[in-house]
C-alpha cells in the first residue's frame, strides 16, 4: 500500500535518499487513497490541492484534515491557522535542503508537502507507483470514439479471468489516469487504462505514467479538430500511444480506417490489425443487429470461424468487439472464454435507453456527439422498430473547419431515418436544413434554440409510443431533454 514515504520519494529529489530514518518512519504510514476533493475525503487520505476552472483545492486543505486527512499537496501557501500543529515540508527545488530531516514525524500530525506543482506531483507520484508493479499487464487505449466502451469490454472479458483495474467513468485525463494508477494493489494483474486528449503530447504523458505493454487504438476522426487543426494533429496525438509500446509489446489497430492503420510503421512492436475485411488479421462478416438485444458476427482468424453474440448495441459496435477479442486472445484467453465475457451485460454504455411518454424507449446518448458516433447512434434508431423514430439532435462542438459539414452529414442520415428531427442550438440549424433536403418521406423537421424549447415541442410531437434519440455535445446539456421526456412519462 502507498505511504507517506512513498510520497517523498516519488519527487525524485536526491536529498531525500540521504534522510532513510526519516523515510523509515514514514514508511509504516500507510495512505489510504490519494484524493482531490475535500469532500470525499476519509481518514487516512493524501489530499492534493489541485486549482481548477471554478474551485481552487487549495481553500479546502483545511476541510481534508478535518476529515482525516493525513497530509496535503499544495504549491500555495495555506493559512494554518484552522490546522493546527500542521508541519510543512517544502519540496521545492532548491529549497528542500535539509527539512526532512528537521522534523520528527508523529502520527496523527498534519502533514502539508509544498511542491512546485501539484498536478505535476500527482502525475510523479503516479509512475512511481506504477513502477513498483512489475508484473503488471498495461493496456492503453485512445481513439477518436470509441474508448469507453472498448475499455469495458476490454475489462469484462479479462475479468473472467484477472483481477482487473479499469479507469473509472470518465478519469482518461491528465488527472484521471494518476488517479486510476495510484489506485493500483498487489492483487491487480491487468490494468486497462483509457487515455483521452484534448493536444499534442497528452498521450505520450499518460503513456509514460501508465507504461503500457498493448496499445489500442480505436478510430481517428475530426473531434476536439478546433483544438488541434487538422485530422493529421489528431491522428499524430492517437499515434502517440504507438510510439510508446516497447518492442516486446503489442500494438492493435483499426484496418479499416487508413490514419489508424498507418500507425504501424511508427512502431517495433508486434501489430495486430481488427477490421470489416479479409485484409484484417482478425475480422468479421456476417454481422447482423437486433436492435436493443445486440448484435450477432462471424469473427474469423487465420481459418478459424467463430459464431458471437454480444449485447451491444448497433453494428458499429462490432468494432468493439473485435478489439476486446484480439486483446483477450493475446492475452491466453480461449474463444468460449471470451464469448462467456461477451455475454456479460457491458456496464457504463455511453447510450443508455431510458423511458418516455406513452411508453417511448428514450436512447439517452447525451454523454457527447461527434459526427461519426452521432450517425452511428441513428443508425441504431433505424435499426429499433418499435415504434416512429424521433430524432432530437444537438450542436456538436469542437469540429474546426468541419463544423458545418459535419452537421449536415448528420443531418442527412437523420432526414432518411426519423420521422421526426428536431435540431436544438445554433448549429444544428445545418442539421434541419440537410434533414429537410434529404428527407426522401419528408420527414417533420423542427429547428429550436434550446432544451427548454426543445421539450415544449417533444410534448406536442408524441402522441404515441416512438423510439426517441436524444445526443448532442456535452456543452448542450441534452439530458436535460431526457429528464423533461422522463417528467412527461410521468404525466401521462
Amino acid at each position: 500500500m502507498l505511504n507517506l514515504a512513498d510520497v517523498f520519494i516519488s519527487f525524485g529529489d536526491p536529498a531525500v535518499s540521504g534522510v532513510t530514518n526519516q523515510l523509515s518512519a514514514l514508511a509504516k504510514i500507510a495512505v489510504r487513497q490519494v484524493s482531490i476533493d475535500s469532500r470525499q475525503v476519509r481518514r487516512g487520505d493524501l489530499f492534493v490541492a489541485l486549482p481548477g476552472e471554478k474551485v481552487d483545492g487549495h481553500l479546502y486543505v483545511g476541510h481534508s484534515f478535518g476529515r482525516g486527512a493525513i497530509a496535503a499537496l499544495t504549491h500555495q501557501d495555506v493559512s494554518l491557522e484552522v490546522i493546527p500543529n500542521a508541519v510543512v515540508v517544502d519540496m521545492r527545488p532548491g529549497l528542500f535542503g535539509g527539512c526532512l530531516s528537521e522534523f520528527t514525524y508523529h502520527e496523527g500530525t498534519p502533514l502539508i508537502i509544498r511542491v512546485e506543482n501539484t498536478l505535476t506531483a500527482l502525475q510523479c507520484l503516479a509512475a512511481y507507483w506504477r513502477s513498483k508493479f512489475t508484473k503488471l499487464k498495461c493496456i492503453g487505449i485512445t481513439g477518436s470514439v470509441g474508448k469507453t466502451t472498448t475499455k469495458e469490454l476490454i475489462a469484462q472479458v479479462l475479468g473472467t479471468r484477472f483481477n482487473v483495474l479499469k479507469n473509472e467513468g470518465n478519469q482518461n485525463n491528465e488527472i484521471g489516469v494518476p488517479l486510476t494508477l495510484l489506485n493500483l494493489r498487489p492483487e491487480h494483474e491487468v490494468a486497462v487504462i483509457e487515455m483521452g486528449m484534448y493536444q499534442r503530447g497528452e498521450i505520450a504523458l499518460f503513456a509514460s505514467l501508465a507504461q503500457p505493454q498493448i496499445g489500442v487504438v480505436t478510430m481517428v476522426a475530426p473531434v476536439h479538430l478546433e483544438r488541434l487543426g487538422t485530422i493529421e494533429n489528431i491522428a499524430a496525438a492517437k499515434a502517440e500511444l504507438v510510439e510508446a509500446i516497447p518492442e516486446n509489446g503489442i500494438v492493435v489497430l483499426n484496418d479499416d480506417d487508413d490514419r489508424v492503420r498507418n500507425m504501424a510503421s511508427l512502431t517495433h512492436a508486434r501489430v495486430i490489425t481488427y477490421g470489416l475485411t479479409p485484409r484484417a488479421d482478425v475480422w468479421a462478416d456476417d454481422i447482423a443487429s437486433f436492435g436493443l438485444d445486440g448484435i450477432s458476427f462471424k469473427l474469423h482468424q487465420g481459418d478459424e470461424v467463430f459464431p458471437m453474440r454480444v449485447p451491444l448495441l448497433g453494428r458499429h459496435s462490432v468494432h468493439t468487439a473485435l478489439r476486446a477479442a484480439v486483446v483477450s486472445r493475446v492475452e491466453g484467453l480461449g474463444w468460449e472464454q471470451i464469448l462467456e465475457g461477451f455475454l456479460l451485460p457491458v456496464p457504463q454504455l455511453r447510450l443508455t435507453v431510458a423511458g418516455g411518454p406513452h411508453q417511448s424507449l428514450v436512447l439517452d446518448d447525451t454523454y457527447n456527439a461527434s459526427e461519426e458516433s452521432t450517425i452511428a447512434a441513428l443508425n441504431l434508431l433505424s435499426e429499433i422498430n418499435d415504434g416512429p423514430h424521433i430524432a432530437v439532435l444537438g450542436d456538436m462542438f469542437e469540429l474546426g473547419d468541419a463544423e458545418e459539414s459535419a452537421h449536415r452529414n448528420v443531418g442527412c442520415r437523420a432526414g432518411l431515418v426519423a420521422r421526426d428531427v428536431v435540431a436544438v442550438g445554433e448549429r444544428a440549424k445545418w442539421i434541419a436544413e440537410e434533414a429537410t433536403a434529404c428527407s426522401s418521406n419528408k420527414a417533420n423537421v423542427y429547428h429550436v434554440s434550446d432544451n427548454v424549447a426543445a421539450i415544449a415541442l417533444l410534448k406536442d410531437i408524441i402522441k404515441e409510443k416512438s423510439v426517441i434519440l436524444v445526443k448532442g455535445s456535452r456543452g448542450m446539456r441534452m439530458e436535460e431533454v431526457v429528464s423533461g421526456l422522463a417528467e412527461m412519462a410521468e404525466q401521462v
